[in-house]
């Protein structure tokens, strides 16, 4: 779970590091509750808060998910206006060194925990298994063209261009590509128990 990765988000790892800080403080979390709850290693979670490390996308939303919130709010600011338009080159987007791309394509909102997101897994590429995220969340896919194969709990689903599917977030699923070209898919993730969330400022130590 631990290793080098990409973060191709217009965010510093300083920044982004502040801000994994800053929400464990608000939560009350010590560094050592943060790593038993991710399940990543002490000394990585030491790093990515110190910016020393860049985590890849697994690491990175299993400190999410810890935290009880979602990479997208890591990455970006909530939006206010009613109104909001991501252009091509605002978009935050995420790449793995193992071959695959997250772009996230919806805006943070005060409150609203939900994130719509493109992906691209490269052939032969297995993205790997996500922790299940909180109780009463929501995932809903549609593969737009490749193969992918989704596996929920252990079970795989293979998927095809045009199929699509929906499943509780809160259990284990992964995703990998077994085809011969990309695999691009539109995921979008609605967490349950979403409740009020501090902005990313240094906040006084918990």
């Amino acid at each position: 779970m631990e290793g080098e990765g990409v973060l191709s988000s217009g965010l510093s790892m300083a920044e982004l590091g502040q801000r994994i800080r800053s929400g464990r403080r608000a939560r009350g979390l010590t560094v050592e509750r943060l790593s038993a709850l991710s399940g990543i290693s002490r000394s990585m979670v030491s790093e990515v808060e110190r910016g020393a490390k860049t985590p890849t996308v697994l690491v990175l939303d299993r400190l999410a998910t810890a935290l009880g919130t979602s990479i997208a709010r890591l990455l970006d600011e909530p939006a206010h206006a009613a109104m909001r338009v991501l252009r091509l080159e605002e978009q935050r987007v995420l790449r793995d060194p193992s071959g695959w791309e997250r772009r996230v394509l919806s805006p943070v909102l005060p409150d609203v925990e939900f994130e719509f997101m493109r992906t691209t897994i490269g052939p032969g590429v297995d993205a790997g298994e996500f922790a299940p995220h909180a109780p009463g969340s929501r995932e809903y896919l549609a593969v737009e063209r490749g193969r992918l194969r989704l596996t929920i709990n252990g079970r795989p689903y293979e998927l095809g261009a045009g199929d699509s599917a929906y499943y509780p977030g809160d259990c284990r699923h992964a995703f990998a590509n077994d085809g011969a070209v990309d695999c691009v898919y539109y995921l979008a993730m609605e967490l349950g128990g979403a409740g009020e969330h501090n902005p990313w400022k240094e906040s006084p130590d918990a």
